[in-house]
C-alpha cells in the first residue's frame, strides 16, 4: 500500500505504521474486530472522528488489504465495513500494546469506553491463574449488545451471539463493567445504583468479573 505518507523504511515495524500508523486507523481496526459495522455504527463507536476522516482511513485500510465492503443480504440490504482475515491477525498486537499502555499511571478511565473496548479487554486481562477449576457460562450484555462469555479449563471466549441457558446475564454501561472489572467497586454498589444488571446466579457473575488482571503501573513515569 502507498499511501500520502511513509517511512521509506524497510523495518517490519515501519512497515506496519505505514498500514495502520495514520490517526484513526487502529481504532477503526478495533471496532471491526468483533464484527461487520456500518458507517454510522463505527462513526458512533468514534465520537471523535469526521465522517469525512472516517472516510479517508476506510478507504485506506481497503486500499491496504485490510477491510472489505460488502452489501448484507436482505432484508438487511445494508452496506457494511469488515476486516479481512488478515486484519484480525491484529488483535494480538491489540493486546500487548494495550497492555503496556495501561501501565501508565496517567491513564485515564474517565474518557469513552465502547462496547469493543470492553470485549476485547476481557479477552486481553482475562487471568487463568484466577480460573481454576470454573466453569462458567455468562451472557454478557452491554449497551443491550449481545455477547456469550465461557470460562472452562483456565481459558475465555466471548463472542458476539445468543445463548439459551446461561448462569447468568450482566447488563449494563461498559463503563460500568470496568469499574466493577478493573476499579474495584463492588458488584452488590454496582447493582443496587441500578449501573448494572444481573440475573440469574450473582455469584457466577461475581466471579466472573473477578477473572481479570491490569499490569503492574510504572513507577517512574514524571506526573
Amino acid at each position: 500500500m502507498t499511501t500520502k505518507r511513509s517511512y521509506a523504511d524497510s523495518c517490519g515495524v515501519a512497515h506496519g505504521l505505514d498500514l495502520i500508523g495514520e490517526r484513526w486507523a487502529l481504532l477503526v481496526v478495533r471496532e471491526l474486530m468483533l464484527g461487520a459495522k456500518r458507517f454510522g455504527d463505527i462513526k458512533d463507536g468514534l465520537p471523535g472522528i469526521s465522517a469525512n476522516v472516517l472516510s479517508h482511513r476506510l478507504d485506506e485500510l481497503t486500499a491496504a488489504g485490510l477491510v472489505t465492503r460488502r452489501k448484507l443480504p436482505k432484508p438487511a440490504a445494508v452496506w457494511v465495513y469488515d476486516l479481512t482475515p488478515w486484519a484480525r491477525d491484529l488483535e494480538p498486537v491489540m493486546q500487548v500494546l494495550g497492555r503496556w499502555a495501561a501501565r501508565d499511571p496517567r491513564h485515564r478511565k474517565d474518557l469513552h469506553f465502547g462496547v469493543p473496548s470492553l470485549v476485547l479487554s476481557l479477552r486481553t486481562n482475562f487471568d487463568p491463574s484466577l480460573a481454576e477449576g470454573l466453569k462458567l457460562h455468562i451472557a454478557v450484555r452491554p449497551n443491550d449488545e449481545s455477547y456469550v462469555a465461557t470460562v472452562s479449563r483456565r481459558r475465555l471466549t466471548i463472542e458476539p451471539g445468543e445463548a439459551e441457558q446461561v448462569d447468568a446475564t450482566i447488563s449494563g454501561d461498559p463503563r460500568m463493567f470496568a469499574a466493577v472489572t478493573y476499579g474495584g467497586r463492588p458488584l452488590a454498589d454496582a447493582m443496587s445504583s441500578g449501573d448494572l444488571e444481573v440475573s440469574g446466579d450473582v455469584d457466577a457473575a461475581q466471579r466472573f468479573l473477578a477473572l481479570y488482571t491490569l499490569p503492574p503501573v510504572v513507577e517512574d513515569v514524571p506526573a
